[in-house]
């Protein structure tokens, strides 16, 4: 079994906001697929089903950001998932805005929530895919950009962007990830 794990942060307040981008593309791929991501297990809400023919669990961790990792672990003892079937999606404001990366490790870079999936996983040896969310231009700090809700125009750029993640989450699941990576991260910048 394959784990998908979407970041964000649980509650009305935050569903709209730039840091809810990995949510965002679990809903998709929820909706894709026909698989109910509602069940609380282990500080998340989760839903087993099958992609690509993979068996997979999608999950939306219930922890806020920073303590995303914690409900990883949980469930990945839970399950007996191995480090390298989990697969993170998160927003990200290190790559230009209108993209998506693929990627099969690496740093957490500036994100608090991957900072806590590798703490708590013990290692960054895991895929994951990045949603590009912008970056502030102004001096706006970054828990306030991260934290504010896109502008119309640039929801129709995200809303691209979480497409072409559950994309690449399918690629992954049917091809690998070099295929995954090779066919998205290829692919030029979505302007709107």
């Amino acid at each position: 079994m394959k784990m998908i794990v979407g970041l964000g942060n649980p509650g009305v307040k935050y569903e709209a906001t730039r840091h809810n981008a990995g949510f965002w593309a679990i809903d998709e791929l929820s909706e894709r697929h026909h698989i109910p991501v509602r069940r609380k297990r282990n500080n998340s809400l989760v839903g087993n089903g099958r992609i690509a023919g993979e068996r997979v669990l999608l999950v939306k961790p219930l922890t806020y950001m920073n303590l995303s990792g914690e409900a990883i672990r949980e469930l990945a003892d839970y399950y007996n998932i191995p480090t390298e079937d989990i697969l993170v999606i998160y927003d990200d404001i290190d790559i230009p805005f209108g993209s998506v990366r693929i990627r099969k490790s690496g740093s957490a870079g500036s994100h608090n929530g991957m900072r806590s999936t590798v703490k708590e996983l013990g290692e960054n040896h895991f895929p994951r895919v990045r949603i590009s969310v912008g970056r502030p231009q102004e001096r706006i700090p970054l828990a306030d950009y991260v934290l504010s809700i896109p502008t119309e125009k640039e929801m129709k750029v995200l809303e691209k962007c979480v497409y072409r993640a559950a994309d690449g989450v399918e690629l992954f699941l049917k091809d690998g990830i070099e295929n995954a990576m090779n066919k998205i991260n290829g692919l030029e910048n979505i302007e709107s």
